[in-house]
């Protein structure tokens, strides 16, 4: 046996609204377990009570990929180009924001993460970006690859002095993965935008003075086996995890 415990790490299902499944990819499940951490999947339909039991029984939460959040959160009506909704999900997953929260405990945010994640602090996000946003970069980024997920397709510039700096070992800029039409657009006002891809878009947020707050928009647990930035980011989250539950 060994005397320190993995820290357990909850992560948010995916919701498919016709059958009403919940499923989950296995790469974060991998990207987690490899990092030393103990995962288990959260349920989606619990009452008040059992999510505060089960927020006081993991260390961190991981906020994972899926579909679109709905816009009525930020106040705007439902794009055309908006996608497949889950109310349910987006439910449970702003009052696990409020809850992990209220205990300061670890959390990380992949693409649909993190994009919930700033809307649950009060930013917003473009619905469709390829009809919202006006790119400053001179040709469209592809933002939905065409490519394997494992193959990183475009760079982010990282600011300097941010979290997502130290874990890139204060690199000016890395190379991810892409597949999203949604992105940030207004970020929350408790935090900072840490990296951006060429056109503009926000790829990185995360939370100062927290102890750990990050959301990426690119999948960072497709390329953790060879992508040191990626295997260096669920090292730090699942490091804060354990810190966490040393203190309990």
């Amino acid at each position: 046996m060994t005397d320190v415990s993995k820290p357990i790490i909850g992560l948010t299902p995916s919701h498919n609204t016709g059958t009403d499944d919940l499923s989950l990819r296995p790469t974060y499940i991998r990207a987690l377990l490899a990092a030393g951490a103990l995962p288990v999947i959260l349920p989606l339909f619990t009452s008040k009570e059992d999510l505060e039991q089960l927020t006081s029984l993991c260390s961190g939460f991981l906020f994972t990929g899926g579909p679109d959040p709905h816009p009525f959160l930020w106040g705007e009506e439902i794009h055309e180009k908006c996608g497949v909704i889950s109310t349910p999900r987006d439910q449970m997953e702003l009052a696990l924001l409020s809850g992990a929260m209220k205990q300061k405990k670890p959390i990380l945010g992949i693409c649909r993460g993190a994009q919930i994640i700033n809307i649950g602090l009060g930013g917003d996000i473009y619905q469709d970006i390829q009809s919202q946003y006006s790119s400053i970069a001179p040709f469209p980024i592809a933002h939905s690859q065409p490519a394997p997920y494992q193959m990183p397709v475009h760079h982010v510039a990282i600011t300097p002095g941010t979290r997502l700096s130290c874990i890139a070992s204060n690199a000016s800029s890395i190379s991810v993965n892409s597949c999203h039409h949604q992105a940030i657009r207004k970020v929350a006002p408790s935090l900072i935008a840490g990296g951006a891809a060429p056109d503009g878009i926000i790829e990185e947020i995360e939370m100062p003075g927290y102890p750990f707050l990050m959301g990426v928009q690119w999948h960072p647990e497709y390329l953790w086996e060879t992508d040191k930035t990626s295997a260096n980011l669920f090292h730090e989250f699942v490091n804060a995890c354990q810190k966490y539950s040393s203190f309990q």
